[in-house]
């Protein structure tokens, strides 16, 4: 089966026909097709360097786990805590 490495958001995915992943938000409604260029493309040694796009569904958009921030310095009475949700895009990979 054939794979590709694409890259989004400034995040890189390995990522395989019918694979569904998140990816960090992309401005699309759902049900929009999205091109994106794979870095990498191909199986074992015919892998191509950049040769490719990769088509691909959006499924939905939603939010990720609350991350905690907390940030200490002993003995200064110094305490800070900050939460934070990272937006993503949920997509289904279509054709390589």
């Amino acid at each position: 089966m054939s794979y590709a490495i694409i890259k989004t958001g400034g995040k890189q995915f390995a990522v395989e026909e019918g694979q569904t992943l998140r990816v960090p938000s992309i401005d699309k409604k759902q049900g929009d097709k999205v091109e994106i260029e794979a870095l990498l493309s191909g199986e074992g040694k015919d892998a191509k360097l950049g040769e490719a796009t990769v088509n691909a569904t959006v499924i939905g958009h939603g939010r990720g786990e609350k991350i905690i921030v907390f940030k200490k310095k002993r003995r200064k009475q110094y305490k800070r805590k900050q939460g934070h949700r990272q937006d993503y895009t949920e997509i289904t990979i279509d054709k390589i």
